[in-house]
């Protein structure tokens, strides 16, 4: 299959492809294809859902590397001394990084109370309401969106400077990705429309009405910005020669913490960064709407590939090596 036929067969497609808006693929570092469907053109930006997580990771990663955070292993709390947990919560006070990062944290719900969350005027805050319980520290892997907004206040808490300006100084702008604005709304109907909208968008960050980044979705970047990313990883967090990320912390995020269940494709997890094999070196930061930063250090490969929302994606990984990496002969 030819570029022109791969475009094609994305343009024509009824099934899980047909939401796809940009692919973008590096070989030993150098750009070897990028595509965009959909009106969309290469500067383009669109919401990469829960790929912002695994931005979220790196961030982190770069904090305790500059030592505004001692490690992962560090409380959660000590970033909060002015936050009164709820009456009676104790197991708060022992919930680490790490839990956040692995998704082990205990939270007191059963499902994520989204609209109490997002309509509140801090969701840091709202956050950390939600953290703890009487169950204590399990280990147990638990999915959560809401939570990981506790990252932002981390890292806002901690360098003095708001995440989006952390990020933008520290990740982005080493990467040559444009810098990314805050999108300053918080509305339900603006929410709905922000994830839902198919129209290409700038490079923008949904936020909190503190101006607080969404840590767990709402970052808007292209396949070229993801793919970017993923060349920074595959290198051990170097970037054109430059130190981006330490070495130390991007073998940690992507070495394999946890084994998921079937939920998750029987997959294995570092810090919010996935491991689709047991017996290959291959990476992904994955979002919903099969929107993926891929990872392949054998083949030295870096893949960005964004798209509209549409749920229950969830072989984006094998579309990448079946029909994008084979049929471009990678």
């Amino acid at each position: 299959m030819s570029k022109e036929a791969l475009h094609e067969y994305v343009k024509n497609s009824t099934g899980n492809e047909k939401n796809i808006c940009q692919i973008c693929v590096f070989k030993d570092g150098q750009e070897v294809y990028s595509d965009c469907w959909h009106g969309f053109v290469p500067e383009d930006a669109m919401h990469v859902a829960s790929v912002t997580k695994g931005v979220m990771s790196l961030l982190a990663g770069i904090a305790i590397d500059k030592g505004y955070i001692r490690g992962v292993d560090q409380k959660v709390m000590d970033f909060f001394p002015d936050y009164t947990p709820k009456r009676g919560e104790k197991t708060i006070n022992s919930v680490t990084i790490r839990h956040l990062l692995t998704m082990t944290a205990p939270y007191k719900y059963r499902s994520e109370p989204w609209t109490k969350v997002c309509t509140s005027e801090d969701w840091t805050v709202a956050a950390l309401d939600l953290l703890g319980g009487r169950a204590g520290i399990t280990g147990e892997f638990k999915y959560a969106t809401l939570g990981i907004q506790i990252l932002t206040g981390i890292i806002e808490n901690a360098t003095g400077n708001k995440c989006i300006d952390f990020a933008n100084k520290n990740l982005f702008s080493p990467l040559g990705i444009p810098n990314v604005a805050m999108h300053g709304d918080s509305s339900k109907e603006d929410q709905f429309d922000y994830l839902m909208n198919k129209e290409p968008r700038k490079h923008e960050w949904y936020s909190d009405p503190q101006e607080a980044v969404t840590a767990g979705w709402g970052l808007c970047l292209s396949a070229q910005d993801m793919a970017r990313i993923g060349k920074m990883v595959l290198r051990g967090g170097e970037f054109e020669g430059h130190r981006v990320v330490s070495s130390e912390y991007i073998r940690d995020m992507t070495a394999p913490h946890l084994q998921l269940g079937e939920r998750f494709g029987n997959m294995q997890y570092g810090y919010l960064w996935y491991r689709p094999y047991k017996d290959r070196d291959v990476s992904a930061s994955i979002g919903d709407g099969g929107n993926v930063i891929y990872v392949d250090r054998e083949k030295k490969i870096s893949v960005g590939v964004n798209g509209t929302f549409k749920p229950m994606i969830f072989d984006r990984v094998e579309f990448i090596e079946k029909k994008v990496l084979t049929e471009l002969g990678l």
